[in-house]
């Protein structure tokens, strides 16, 4: 059976909160992935690391990372200096993530997150630079044993890999076992004609995949057709990780960073969002159940 996750941020408001307390969280409430950013490994101590992985490993709960390039860091820019920066950033990252025994980076690290304030035409400088420092990346990938995941994104939190067929032409042009496709159901009802032939498009090279609602509410509660998602899911034989990436409430920096400019729930309190969480991993392995995943 495919493993169940949330992302932290379903709760928090700002990127970084008390890890331990989510870890708890989910697998009280019966997940088997907590997943969060990244980039607050790098402010974090060994021994905070370690305490935070002890406690995930007590808890049975396994640990994932995503992240949005902040543009400084852009492995897709054409300016070397930024490019190179963004490959010792990422580097980086990696040895953090490696010092947990994670196994998992997903997210928009190919490029920097968000969409550009300039007109684009033709996008095959920014796919050049990108898949330059990305098989940079991938040697170490491949010797840490961790897969990264690169994520297709609606058009306004990037440009460079909107759909699936960009995204596996992509990891094909990087040509690496420690690479893969990551789709999400949110930016997939965007962008793809049909959500269910861009999952079967993806095909081998899925191996990783966020779910939320087409308003990134919890999965079950929009008008996203999920029978189509699991059969699809199914169709691939797909047995990786599945995480939801709900964002329901505004405010923070969170809020800001996902444009989220109003409460998506009734009910903000911790125990009406862990209601929600509930609901949202029991719909989905209701769902798992149905299409025999």
């Amino acid at each position: 059976m495919n493993k169940l996750g949330i992302f932290m941020n379903f709760w928090e408001k700002q990127w970084d909160a008390d890890h331990i307390k989510y870890i708890n969280k989910a697998a009280d409430i019966g997940f088997d992935i907590l997943e969060f950013q990244a980039q607050p490994l790098l402010e974090m101590s060994d021994e905070k690391l370690a305490k935070i992985k002890a406690e995930a490993d007590k808890r049975g709960i396994e640990l994932t990372y995503s992240l949005g390039l902040d543009p400084k860091y852009d492995i897709s820019s054409t300016d070397e200096t930024i490019r190179v920066g963004g490959v010792k950033y990422l580097s980086e990252i990696m040895n953090q993530v490696k010092k947990m025994d994670g196994k998992i980076i997903s997210g928009v690290s190919y490029a920097g997150w968000g969409a550009p304030d300039y007109i684009l035409e033709d996008k095959s400088a920014m796919l050049e630079a990108s898949v330059k420092s990305m098989k940079e990346l991938v040697k170490k990938a491949e010797e840490m044993e961790i897969t990264y995941c690169v994520e297709a994104v609606n058009r306004f939190e990037g440009a460079l890999l909107n759909t699936s067929k960009e995204a596996v032409e992509y990891v094909k042009m990087v040509d690496s076992p420690a690479i893969g496709v990551l789709l999400d159901t949110f930016h997939m009802n965007i962008e793809e004609n049909n959500i269910g032939d861009a999952i079967r498009y993806a095909g081998k090279y899925l191996k990783g995949f966020h779910t939320g609602e087409n308003n990134r509410v919890v999965p079950g509660k929009g008008h996203l057709d999920w029978d189509e998602i699991f059969k699809a899911l199914k169709d691939v034989d797909y047995k990786g990780r599945i995480v939801s990436e709900p964002f329901v409430l505004m405010g923070g920096d969170v809020g800001l960073s996902i444009k989220t400019w109003r409460n998506l729930v009734d009910d903000t309190t911790e125990a009406g969002l862990d209601k929600e969480a509930k609901f949202l991993l029991d719909f989905e392995k209701s769902m798992m159940k149905k299409w025999g995943l």
